[in-house]
């Protein structure tokens, strides 16, 4: 182990590393609301241009939600909306309490994730360990989303530490690659014992 070169800090993705999340609740539940199939209400709330432009920060809460008034016709309010929209996301156990181990060991910790402001306004209020890290990058703050190169030198900004003093774990393998090729320690996370095996290895503790 005297030969593993131990991480400084520890870099989270957030969505289905932290938290694992569903947007299908959210159509669930606004669904007798709208006038715009189940499926195209999907798309809406996941993959579509206008869900791009919030992550990105191109436009905030209040015109992303007058633009799906606009596209499903929503008759709620946006308070209403932000709740649905929001109420999303159940902790991942086993990753809270290994960050809640690093935080105890003083082992600084960052968030980098591609995201929206109504979801990190609803994960602040919900889940009080969020608001312990050392720094935050978000895609919306920064108008900047992963992969792109300048996302992750933002990291290496508020950190003051670049290549192998940062362990970024990512569900999303793309994300990993850019990670890796700054010369940052990277896992494609699939699952808790798996990370929490690599994160051994690397001389953390879990």
């Amino acid at each position: 182990m005297s030969n593993v070169h131990r991480p400084k800090a520890i870099v989270f993705d957030l969505g289905n590393v932290l938290l694992d999340f569903d947007y299908g609740k959210t159509v669930q539940r606004i669904k007798e609301k709208c006038r715009m199939p189940e499926q195209d209400l999907r798309i809406v709330f996941s993959a579509s241009p206008l869900f791009d432009r919030f992550e990105h920060g191109h436009i905030n809460a209040e015109e992303y939600f007058a633009e799906i008034q606009r596209l499903t016709c929503y008759d709620g309010t946006f308070e209403q909306f932000a709740e649905f929209f929001g109420d999303i996301f159940t902790e991942a156990p086993s990753m809270v309490a290994w960050n809640e181990k690093l935080r105890a060991a003083k082992i600084p910790r960052y968030i980098l994730s591609n995201t929206n402001d109504l979801s990190i306004r609803f994960i602040r209020k919900r889940f009080p360990f969020f608001n312990a890290f050392e720094g935050y990058v978000l895609s919306h703050e920064h108008r900047v989303m992963k992969p792109a190169a300048r996302i992750y030198e933002l990291v290496e900004e508020g950190a003051g530490l670049r290549g192998p003093d940062l362990f970024y774990i990512d569900d999303r393998d793309e994300n990993i690659q850019a990670a890796v090729a700054r010369g940052w320690r990277a896992l494609h996370h699939v699952n808790p014992s798996q990370t929490l095996e690599i994160a051994r290895s690397l001389g953390l503790p879990t």
